[in-house]
């Protein structure tokens, strides 16, 4: 039976993203987000506007978007309580937030250098993607139940790194679901991914399907030239 409650926040499950991105003085931020959603090389990040990430996303143009595994739980929430602007807001002094100017030290973890932006990786992440900046928009401006400004910003993904012990063994394009454990938040608590569950339709076929068709055409023409030198 079903009951209307009244909850603070709508948290009910998501991947924790480590953003990564420049501070004016050439320095880095890092940021712990769960609020992020994809479709195809796009994702739509969720922040506070008062944090210092999303201002230096607006400033540069980019970031790395770093995906940490279970594992790493400590480090990342050695930054649950950090920011990036010195003048701390109000609101987040009272949820007992500090200044950091180097959160990479504060979480322990240490920095690579991107190929495509100028913010840095995060080298103990086994997924990082770079992206640049598309849009921004204000969101939740009509929600009173969200207490703070807040912004939605959407970024395009242009190189994607993997560990290599997370790919597929016959298609190095694609992560292995049973290899990649993520760090997942719901409703403010860290959990790991369960068993696979027994079946989905929806993963039954490649995966190449969801490549734009261009992408798939250049595929298949290199798939029948490789069957014609081999025949020949």
């Amino acid at each position: 039976m079903h009951q209307c409650i009244d909850p603070a926040i709508l948290y009910v499950g998501t991947p924790v993203v480590l953003v990564s991105s420049c501070n004016e003085d050439g320095s880095f931020n890092l940021a712990p987000i769960s609020s992020v959603w994809f479709l195809g090389w796009t994702a739509v990040l969720g922040f506070d506007a008062s944090s210092k990430t999303p201002v230096n996303i607006q400033r540069t143009g980019e970031c790395v978007l770093n995906f940490p595994s279970s594992n790493l739980v400590g480090e990342v929430d050695r930054l649950a309580l950090l920011t990036g602007t010195r003048r701390v807001p109000l609101h987040k002094r009272l949820l007992g937030y500090r200044f950091e100017r180097d959160k990479f030290t504060a979480a322990g973890l240490r920095s690579a250098s991107s190929e495509r932006v100028k913010a840095p990786r995060v080298e103990e992440c086994p997924i990082q993607l770079e992206a640049v900046l598309e849009t921004t928009r204000p969101i939740g401006s009509r929600d009173p139940r969200l207490g703070v400004r807040a912004l939605a910003l959407e970024v395009r993904v242009l190189r994607v790194h993997v560990e290599r012990e997370l790919l597929m063994e016959d298609d190095a394009d694609r992560i292995d679901p049973e290899k990649w454990h993520p760090l997942i938040m719901s409703f403010r608590q860290f959990y790991a991914l369960g068993p696979r569950l027994p079946y989905s339709r929806l993963g039954a076929g490649p995966e190449s399907r969801y490549s734009p068709a261009r992408a798939q055409l250049k595929r298949a023409v290199s798939i029948l030239g490789h069957r014609w030198f081999d025949a020949s």
